[in-house]
């Protein structure tokens, strides 16, 4: 199945629930919701915008770091976020991201339920 992003940016605040600043992000429609991923988008994070730390109760989410530099933060251990990074965070565990960066930390998420 080829699903594509939304070319019209949506822009949101408070990403996580409790994020700072702001972001364009571009979802992707899942047709169904039968399968495991739930949910799809790229996000272009202001400077110093974040995704708010939060727990994943029942989905686990997955972020590409496509460019932009950011910090990442599971469990409270922070990793720095570059280029090809990829980080999961599993079922259970809380997470979040900041941009570090001047330019936009743009990254992919995926949720998808856990099976």
């Amino acid at each position: 199945m080829a699903l594509k992003n939304s070319s019209v940016a949506v822009r949101r605040e408070k990403l996580g629930g409790g994020g700072i600043g702001a972001a364009n992000t571009f979802p992707v429609t899942i047709p169904d919701q039968e399968g495991a991923f739930i949910m799809a988008t790229r996000i272009e994070l202001d400077p110093g915008a974040s995704v708010g730390y939060h727990k994943h109760k029942g989905t686990e989410e997955v972020y590409f770091i496509l460019s932009g530099k950011g910090l990442y933060t599971e469990e409270g251990k922070e990793c720095h976020a570059l280029p090809g990074d990829v980080f999961l965070c599993r079922e259970g565990l809380s997470h979040g991201i900041l941009n570090t960066g001047e330019e936009k930390l743009v990254l992919c998420a995926a949720i998808a339920k856990k099976i």
